[in-house]
């Protein structure tokens, strides 16, 4: 391991618990939670509502502010933790150049579980059916550095948080002064 881990990105697709999961790690370790979906640009939240699934081209800049945000957060001395889909091996490179030691949490579960979930939010603005355009883009983070993988559809937020928090722990996590 190059940098202790700093930073976590929870990651995954949407139903997956991102945020939810992000809350509880927040509160177990004093970190700063952000979330990824704030930083959509209207565009891409207008694309995204239509069932029209993001490009690359729409993430980029998208990607470059979390980029910033997570930058800022660790300049005042906090330990951030970003909410982000983060689907591509790419899309992860860019938010790994942001800060050294940034991990990765993967929520694993299955589309059918991820559907039911989507179609049970009311008010976001990620419809069910891109469910599997989120699959199909999906390039797993097993076996990268610093990365985590956990089954979301087994385990509760509670269960989820505390591996998480178990694992960053082991791995270079200091409360934040």
């Amino acid at each position: 391991m190059n940098h202790p881990i700093t930073a976590l990105v929870i990651m995954g697709v949407a139903g997956c618990g991102k945020t939810c999961v992000s809350e509880a790690l927040c509160q177990l370790s004093g970190a700063t939670a952000i979330e990824g979906d704030t930083f959509h640009p209207a565009a891409n939240i207008e694309k995204m509502s239509a069932g029209i699934p993001l490009n690359d081209q729409d993430r980029a800049g998208w990607l470059d502010s979390l980029c910033d945000e997570l930058r800022r957060v660790d300049a005042m001395g906090e330990r951030p933790v970003l909410t982000c889909s983060a689907l591509k091996h790419s899309y992860r490179e860019v938010l790994r150049s942001a800060l050294p030691g940034l991990g990765f949490v993967f929520l694993e579960l299955t589309p059918e579980v991820a559907a039911e979930r989507v179609s049970h939010r009311p008010g976001h603005f990620m419809p069910s059916t891109l469910i599997d355009s989120q699959f199909a883009t999906l390039e797993s983070p097993v076996g990268e550095p610093l990365t985590l993988a956990l089954d979301a559809s087994t385990f509760s937020v509670e269960q989820l948080a505390s591996q998480a928090h178990i694992w960053w722990q082991a791995h270079g996590l200091k409360r934040a002064v």
